[in-house]
């Protein structure tokens, strides 16, 4: 297959969140070089910009936050080998960073800057030994939404596309990883070269470094995990290729090449980040059973909304999350049937449901296009832009029909590939392709309060589950008297999602006698699964259930994943003298945590 075209054309709706968005120079290739030292906890980085159009302005202009400049260079027709450029840090905003401004001499056609992470630099997480499963340091990356510009100055926008090359230099007894080309085994020298040769933007570049080990699953996907979990890991993602294989019978080829993925120490902030061939995902989804891989298949899926056809900015975040949500459920049906789809459709539209009340039915926070002008766009990364965005293509296709609506996006991924898209052009595409093609049909799907109304219109369709519905009558067998023992034999083969639903159909403020009953029969304060233990604890939490304290401080201490922590936190908050208690609890677990979590954190227990 030809490789794409490096795109650098401009977003299609001014960034808020870049600096570098109306620079009339774009990137449109990246050499880098970096060395990782642990010990300061700093890169140290040569990047070269390639220039798309050099001759655009005089001025490039990059995104750059708690970055030391040391020095420019440009080179060019005309130039010297070395020739030094003038720059400018401007002001800098506490959430932007600050412009990095770096004037351009006739026929400059790249840039070399020299620079110097700090050691807080928001992106990087660097544990030590006894932060993850082995004996050696670890480090990770996490770029989205705009904290790539800690580590790299760059055009920190999604709608700027860049391919890119690097050399990172580690310590010789770990390996490195890349959102790019791979090795697969550790090299004496400590020196790792990586190619990208699909653009992507710049939220994309990731960089991991670590014990690590590989196992492949077929010849294009595969597992790299510290040694001690690879054994699992290989297990519980088995039905990677197949998932591959699903994704490309519904919406087209995988343009990525491999497809692989890296499972991180407990600490990742996020169940999974979809970096182009190389997944991040969290060990908090090793089950044992296979039943948490929904998390794959959605990273999975952004390999072509969101990888392929990207959000021009933030505020069109649910054109990449809500077509993603919709993707990987129709990957798990084509995997393990409609029934299992359907029951994680339930569970989105419980969390919707939930994210709708907490914000508030009226808020404009619960439009799909957002406005984060000003703010963190991790405040848009929210069931909204997911599970709505989800529903809005449930209900459309409600209106035309699966085939109509796949064979929409299949082409709509097509067209645009490697391009970005913000909302009011998927609006124009989308009733030109497929709404005015039938007279009255926006009216029916009232397009206009599904994007910038609030809440969930109510032609959203219903969906429901039969095995739910057994899971119900258990929970009404419970509320009836029936002792949770008797109720062993009917759960038997329930899956993790039967379970988190039981756990959120228990009524919420259940005694604590009647937990321990539940947790004899069931054992939840001694789960391995911990999309079950973030459903248990809030009901411990609020009862003030004694054997789960211990089970939930480990949690805490241990696990960094933002949609687990941050709700057991207000639980917390929420009990008598529990401020004090969330607080202790947070002093002790907070280096382990991300920023992308701390920075939630800091702000809710003040």
């Amino acid at each position: 297959m030809p490789l794409p075209t490096p795109h650098a054309s401009a977003p299609l709706s001014a960034d808020p969140h870049s600096h570098a968005s109306r620079s009339p120079v774009r990137v449109s290739h990246l050499v880098l070089e970096l060395s990782v030292d642990f010990e300061s906890r700093t890169l140290a980085g040569l990047a070269t910009w390639q220039l798309a159009n050099p001759g655009a302005g005089s001025e490039l202009v990059l995104d750059a936050r708690d970055l030391v400049i040391e020095g420019v260079e440009q080179t060019g027709p005309g130039l010297a080998a070395s020739a030094p450029a003038a720059f400018e840090l401007g002001p800098a905003d506490p959430l932007l960073g600050a412009p990095l401004r770096i004037s351009l001499a006739p026929g400059a056609a790249a840039v070399r800057i020299r620079y110097r992470t700090a050691p807080g630099a928001a992106a990087l997480q660097w544990l030590v030994p006894e932060q993850t499963s082995g004996s050696q340091p670890f480090l990770f990356t996490q770029s989205q939404a705009i904290l790539a510009r800690t580590w790299l100055p760059c055009q920190d926008s999604p709608g700027i596309r860049f391919t890119y090359e690097a050399t990172v230099r580690v310590p010789p007894h770990l390996l490195a990883l890349m959102s790019a080309s791979n090795p697969q085994e550790l090299h004496a020298t400590g020196t790792y070269h990586f190619r990208m040769d699909q653009p992507i933007p710049a939220y994309l570049m990731a960089l991991a470094v670590g014990d690590l080990a590989f196992a492949p699953l077929s010849s294009r996907t595969g597992i790299y995990a510290e040694p001690a979990t690879l054994p699992l890991a290989t297990a519980e993602f088995g039905d990677l290729e197949n998932m591959v294989a699903a994704a490309e019978q519904l919406y087209g080829p995988y343009r990525w090449e491999r497809y692989d993925l890296l499972v991180l120490p407990p600490s990742f902030p996020f169940g999974g980040m979809e970096n182009p061939r190389l997944t991040f995902v969290t060990p908090t989804i090793l089950a044992g059973d296979r039943s948490l891989t929904s998390l794959v298949a959605h990273e999975l899926a952004h390999s072509w909304s969101g990888n392929l056809v990207t959000n021009a900015t933030w505020n069109d975040f649910w054109l990449n999350e809500g077509f993603t949500v919709y993707f990987e459920r129709r990957i798990m049906e084509h995997l393990y049937g409609r029934d299992y789809a359907q029951m994680l459709q339930v569970l989105g539209r419980t969390g919707l449901d939930h994210t709708i009340e907490e914000i508030g039915p009226l808020s404009p926070d619960t439009h799909l296009r957002l406005q984060l002008a000003g703010r963190d766009p991790d405040e848009g990364l929210t069931e909204i832009a997911y599970e709505k965005g989800c529903y809005l293509l449930l209900t459309l296709e409600s209106l035309v029909g699966r085939p109509r609506l796949d064979t929409f996006i299949k082409e709509y991924f097509a067209r645009f590939s490697f391009q970005a898209m913000d909302t009011a052009t998927f609006l124009d595409y989308l009733r030109r392709e497929l709404l005015d093609r039938e007279p009255g049909l926006e009216a029916k799907l009232r397009l206009a309060e599904w994007v910038d109304g609030p809440g969930l219109p109510d032609n959203a369709p219903s969906i429901s589950s039969t095995r739910f519905a057994q899971v119900e009558a258990a929970l009404a067998r419970l509320a009836a008297g029936t002792a949770p023992t008797e109720l062993a034999t009917d759960t038997v083969e329930w899956s993790s999602h039967e379970w988190v639903h039981f756990l959120h159909g228990l009524p919420p403020a259940l005694p604590a006698d009647e937990l321990a009953g539940i947790d004899a029969a069931f054992g939840f304060s001694t789960s391995g699964n911990a999309e079950v233990l973030a459903a248990w604890f809030p009901h411990t939490i609020r009862a003030g259930y004694q054997p789960a304290e211990v089970p939930l401080r480990k949690f805490l201490l241990h696990v960094g994943r933002r949609k687990f922590i941050v709700p057991l936190y207000k639980a917390i908050l929420a009990t008598p003298g529990g401020a004090g208690k969330a607080r202790q609890l947070y002093a002790e677990a907070r280096a382990n945590y991300h920023s992308v979590a701390t920075g939630t954190l800091d702000a809710l227990l003040k």
